[in-house]
């Protein structure tokens, strides 16, 4: 709550009315029925003994006709107003934070209360009730109040401190290995109003805001993330598995906000929620797929978020996750230089650098949670009794653990480490194949999700999943279902192995392609880009896109800016003219050439490069007929001139080449400058 104003001049009816006000509010505050009740219902108390005092010296006052108050009242009474707006916070503060937080701060929480009452003493000890006309009956129960204040001591309820010590216990077995006794478990967390899932759902969000707002988190013998995880398991052992509407209503009391989507955002090939800005590739972390915060480089050149990289290495991983090169040395370089590219477009959309991906969303802070021996340790126990009701439940339980294990397997690569450790990813795979929609699509997103840890890519693959994974994509009843399981291909085929592998798997590119044409613009087009871009980067597989009807559906896209996938959709067409039959079908498109010049003129720095590798391309194997198209576009030798200047290195590089091919067919008549061959050779000569 912030602050109020005290009034500013010396009116006893202005100062009885707001202070009247303020008690009010404080003896409305629902208390916390967890920890620090004394402290609360002592602090409410007083204040309540004191209202008789505010109520007559307003009423007084209106008697009276706003007659002014001693100076000495007005500070007595502006410092009252100061500490019963504290009081009002401490108490909301109590009463709206996360009950196992309440616990770990027992003490400074005390303190503040105590330094409240305190200052509550100096206040009235400082009124000159002997100025104010009061009754005798109101001025000798504010003398009680003045003494009790001052006698009051320091007080840690020992009720408190025993579920403290209770809570730690607990911990400390779990950290140990021992599985909690259910029946202790379940007394615990009644005792702390945590009677359903719902409820420990809300406490875990509580929690993430606590290492959001204070990320320090100096508590080592009840850390935040050891309680997440502890609250999980929990809530998965008393309360059963949350389905997806309950999840979305406990959500929805969090932040009025009722949608599924909203609540569990998967990741996606993209890297990005749906529906905001989509940044560039080179502005991703290879690894975590999101924008990066803090990109590092590595000792094989290859650059990566600091948080990412540091936790493949601390998993023991001496290999370039990327090149597969080894590691000379784990040393980590800041690339301030990309840095300060990612924060200038993040200021130009309007996106948080300093903040975590995906804009302060819920569960935005959970990439780091399991990060402790009794997190990690929760996590296995969770892992393992979500994987034993997905193998021994009903088809309504399957559907619910799914769910979980897909929540479970978003928030931190330690998570999808043990969700996979305790064999979860066959029983998911056979999932695939259901025909409940609903398991069908927590199956692939929680595959999805399990995949961006890289030793889980060879166990998805040995469970051969990559059938089912098709047929999701192909026929799955959900739109979401098939974007996951694109991502899902997207993200295996980071791997070169498994890029032919998933290339030579009958209707797979073809299922790509259509989801390409009938996916949606912010989810599923993208996802089918990218996923056709890793798989274009093996030779065998350009030709079936091009067999699969990739060309037109790219070049419609490209031509539909407001879709937002041009950046997806060029670099995708940049590979298939690599090979014959690309360039072949590039060629067929009669809008190919004037919406690769747009782009090559008012595309991104990367679009514009993609753009040029397709044209010179087209150029040097089409000969005169298609280099006469090109210049029949009137922006095209502004725009490669521009590109020399401009564009990126290899954009540079193809430039030059395109206005030397230009030259040597001696077509360079269609331009609108006398002195273009001069130039030409001025120019390119800096390439050659």
């Amino acid at each position: 709550m912030a602050q109020m104003i005290p009034p500013s001049g010396p009116s006893s009816l202005s100062w009885g009315k707001e202070l009247v006000n303020l008690a009010q509010q404080v003896m409305a505050c629902e208390r916390s029925e967890i920890c620090q009740k004394r402290n609360g219902t002592n602090l409410s108390r007083r204040i309540k003994l004191l209202s008789p005092l505010l109520e007559e010296i307003r009423d007084a006052a209106a008697y009276h006709h706003h007659h002014p108050l001693p100076p000495s009242a007005v500070m007595a009474f502006r410092e009252l107003n100061l500490i019963m707006q504290s009081c009002k916070i401490l108490l909301d503060e109590c009463r709206e934070r996360s009950c196992f937080c309440l616990l770990r701060n027992m003490g400074s929480l005390s303190e503040d209360f105590y330094k409240l009452t305190k200052k509550l003493a100096r206040a009235l000890e400082s009124l000159p009730l002997e100025l104010l006309d009061l009754s005798d009956e109101i001025r000798e129960q504010v003398e009680l109040v003045c003494l009790q204040v001052q006698r009051a001591q320091l007080h840690v309820d020992p009720a408190d401190e025993l579920l403290y010590n209770k809570v730690v216990d607990i911990l400390n077995h779990v950290e140990k290995k021992e599985i909690p006794d259910f029946c202790e478990l379940q007394q615990l967390f009644q005792t702390l109003h945590l009677n359903s899932a719902v409820d420990c759902e809300r406490e875990m969000q509580k929690l993430e805001d606590e290492l959001t707002t204070d990320s320090s988190d100096d508590n080592a013998i009840m850390p935040i993330p050891s309680l997440i995880s502890f609250v999980r398991y929990g809530k998965c052992v008393l309360y059963g598995v949350m389905t997806q509407t309950e999840s979305a209503e406990s959500w929805s009391c969090e932040s009025g906000n009722s949608s599924v989507v909203d609540a569990a955002e998967e990741l996606s090939s993209s890297g990005r929620e749906e529906g905001s800005s989509n940044p560039p590739d080179e502005f991703r972390c290879p690894i975590s797929l999101d924008l990066m915060r803090d990109p590092v480089i590595v000792a094989s050149g290859q650059t990566y978020d600091r948080a990412s990289i540091a936790t493949w290495i601390d998993a023991g991983n001496l290999t370039c996750p990327k090149s597969g090169q080894k590691l000379l040395h784990l040393s980590l370089t800041p690339n301030y230089a990309l840095r300060s590219l990612i924060s200038q477009w993040c200021e130009e959309h309007h996106i948080p650098f300093d903040k975590q991906d995906k804009g302060g969303k819920k569960g935005s802070s959970m990439e780091h949670i399991a990060t402790t021996k009794a997190a990690l340790e929760a996590t296995k126990m969770t892992a393992s009794f979500l994987v034993e009701k997905l193998a021994t439940s009903s088809s309504e339980v399957q559907r619910q653990a799914a769910y979980e294990l897909r929540l479970l397997a978003k928030c931190s690569m330690d998570n999808r480490m043990c969700i996979a450790d305790a064999g979860a990813i066959p029983l998911l795979v056979s999932l695939l194949s259901s025909k409940d929609s609903r398991t069908q699509e927590n199956a692939v997103t929680a595959l999805l999700n399990l995949s961006i840890f890289d030793k889980n890519k060879g166990l998805i693959i040995e469970a051969e999943a990559l059938d089912p994974i098709i047929e999701v994509l192909r026929s799955a009843m959900s739109m979401e279902a098939r974007e996951n399981a694109a991502a899902t291909l997207f993200s295996l085929s980071v791997v070169d192995d498994y890029k032919l592998q998933i290339g030579s798997k009958p209707m797979a590119i073809d299922a790509l392609v259509v989801l390409l044409h009938d996916g949606t613009p912010w989810r599923g087009k993208k996802d089918a880009a990218t996923a056709l871009f890793n798989l274009a980067v093996h030779p065998a597989n350009k030709p079936k896109i091009v067999a699969a009807g990739a060309v037109p559906i790219l070049i419609s896209l490209l031509q539909d800016e407001e879709a937002g996938t041009t950046d997806d959709a060029l670099p995708v067409l940049a590979l298939i003219a690599g090979c014959p039959e690309g360039l072949e079908a590039i060629n067929m498109e009669a809008a190919a050439i004037p919406v690769l010049v747009r782009h090559l003129r008012s595309g991104s720095p990367k679009g514009k490069e993609n753009a040029i590798v397709v044209l010179y391309a087209l150029c040097k194997s089409g000969g005169d007929e298609v280099v006469s198209s090109l210049l029949q576009v009137t922006a095209t030798v502004p725009s490669l001139y521009s590109l020399l200047t401009v564009g990126t290195p290899r954009a540079k590089r193809r430039a030059a080449s395109l206005l030397k091919l230009l030259h040597k067919l001696q077509l360079l008549a269609h331009s609108t400058t006398s002195n273009f061959f001069t130039t030409t050779d001025t120019s390119t000569s800096m390439f050659s």
